[in-house]
């Protein structure tokens, strides 16, 4: 093993060194060109690359951004003074929607830094103008569909003009948003209230009651004053949330549970429901009985009194009294006589459960509710494709949703087969319902290993041509070795074979290659 090892560093020694300088560097340059075009690929596509997130910003408010972004994990640098923070520029877009939903930032703007590199030299205050709102609708557009659900948005905005005279009143913006949803996608009020804020804060002087929000179906979203809810919603608004919120739990579940069945794209739910919100408060006092079976109470306390007597009879009549009190033929007191008397008494004081009850009824009950399903058959042109115990099956499912889901006072007023009549199935195909998911991409592109392979190869090919061309020139040596020898060319040799013999020798020292495929051609005439 030793030998070998020995063999080949010989021979790569032997190799290295016949070769010429330039042979040397371009050797070199072969092998470390493509490890330093590798390290620069990687360096460059690797490195954090910072982008302005907001643009001034209070220091204070600087700070809470800050602290958001560490406890997110997200590198960021402060900068200008404190008025600007930075942050990776991939994560830009995603993080402004995601502050954007929580309220921030309260103050300051949201910056494009591409719009100073359209600037060109003598560009008018118009131009400039329509290019401003061209770059905002654009950036916002942009922004809102990284949004989940929202496949594009369209907005358009106005800006105030500029006026060199001074009013009291200060023009505000305007803002006009179209967005198309995703085939089956409800907005969230959270959603709708992240989208609102997001435009109120990229525009200037954009006030929350100057944007307008609607889908591609009509669907007008309006902003809901969180603060204003929390202290005094109107009764209106807060009974559509709940039953709004109600309506999006059940449908979702069932969105879930019966696409994991037929599959996320051959479902489509909606839910309807009645609630009723009549709210009770009263108190009540009730007295039970211990032993209800007996309807008895608990036994306190007893008390038992037996008196008797023994003595004189007393007679019926007496002697009629005569004298000026008495009452006449009033029969008088006779005398006494032998008699018998007894008195029993008993006194028993039973406790009772005595309840105190106050009760205040939930805020809303559901009185009713209604489920309509769509399924696309396995085959688009044959409705009856769909079988019909999957029909069932998905029937039972419901009945079993909607009976759990009434309140209970509502639900043993119905009769058999009400609850039936509260669900339909319906199998119909589904037009333009395809979902393209992009592939997520994670790591370097594929163009750095595109062309890391193309290098790569490149070397390799580079350093085959190299051995193959110093095993012919070993090969060529040898048979120079062997077939001639130069000691044997007569050095005053001068007539015409000797010169030639010279201008051979010439050759192959200096060109070795042209020598051995001159004597191939002798060789093979031969």
């Amino acid at each position: 093993m030793n030998e070998k090892i020995h063999i080949y560093k010989d021979r790569v020694r032997q190799f290295w060194s016949a070769k010429s300088k330039k042979q040397q560097y371009f050797l070199l340059g072969a092998l470390l060109l493509p490890i330093v075009l590798i390290l620069l690929l990687l360096f460059f596509n690797t490195r954090m690359n910072y982008a302005p997130l907001y643009n001034d910003l209070s220091v204070e408010e600087t700070g809470s951004i800050k602290e958001n972004l560490d406890n997110r994990g997200v590198p960021s640098e402060v900068t200008d003074g404190g008025t600007t923070i930075l942050v990776p520029q991939e994560s830009v877009d995603q993080l402004k929607v995601e502050l954007a939903a929580e309220g921030i930032p309260r103050s300051g703007s949201i910056g494009y830094e591409d719009f100073q590199d359209q600037l060109g030299f003598g560009m008018t205050d118009n131009e400039f103008s329509l290019m401003e709102k061209a770059t905002l609708e654009t950036e916002l557009s942009n922004l809102m569909e990284t949004m989940d659900g929202v496949s594009q948005a369209d907005v358009m905005i106005t800006l105030p003009e500029e006026t060199v005279w001074v009013s009291d009143d200060q023009e505000e913006s305007n803002a006009s948003i179209v967005l198309t949803l995703s085939t089956g996608y409800q907005m969230e009020q959270a959603n709708v209230q992240a989208l609102y804020h997001l435009a109120s804060r990229s525009i200037p002087d954009l006030p929350i009651d100057n944007i307008t929000l609607t889908d591609n179906q009509a669907n007008q979203y309006h902003y809901e004053n969180k603060d204003a809810v929390d202290g005094a919603m109107q009764a209106y608004d807060q009974h559509r949330e709940i039953r709004r919120n109600i309506e999006n739990d059940i449908q979702e579940q069932l969105q879930q549970m019966l696409g994991i069945m037929m599959g996320q794209d051959k479902v489509m739910v909606t839910v309807t429901s009645d609630i009723d919100f009549t709210q009770e408060t009263r108190e009540e006092e009730l007295v039970e009985p211990v032993d209800e079976e007996n309807m008895e109470g608990i036994e306190v306390s007893a008390e038992s009194i037996t008196e008797t007597y023994e003595g004189e009879e007393i007679p019926e009549e007496g002697v009629a009294g005569t004298g000026d009190n008495d009452v006449a033929n009033y029969p008088g007191v006779g005398a006494a006589g032998d008699g018998d008397y007894e008195r029993m008494e008993e006194r028993v004081n039973n406790e009772v459960n005595r309840i105190h009850r106050h009760i205040q009824e939930s805020p809303y009950k559901l009185r009713d509710l209604g489920i309509q399903v769509a399924v696309e058959p396995p085959d688009h042109e044959d409705i009856l494709s769909l079988p019909a115990e999957t029909i069932d099956d998905i029937e039972s499912i419901l009945e079993t949703v909607v009976s759990t889901s009434i309140d209970e006072t509502y639900l043993e007023e119905m009769d058999d087969g009400d609850v039936a009549d509260k669900i339909f199935v319906s199998a119909q195909p589904f037009i333009g319902n395809q979902f393209e998911e992009e592939p997520e991409t994670t790591g370097l592109p594929l163009w750095v290993y595109v062309l890391s392979a193309i290098v790569g190869i490149a070397a390799i090919v580079a350093a085959v041509l190299l051995l193959r061309r110093h095993f012919y020139e070993d090969e060529e040596q040898e048979f120079e070795e062997e077939n001639l020898s130069v000691e044997d060319i007569p050095d005053n040799n001068h007539s015409m074979e000797g010169e030639q013999l010279k201008r051979l020798e010439i050759l192959a020292k200096e060109k070795p290659e042209e020598f051995s495929k001159l004597l191939r051609t002798w060789l093979s005439e031969d």
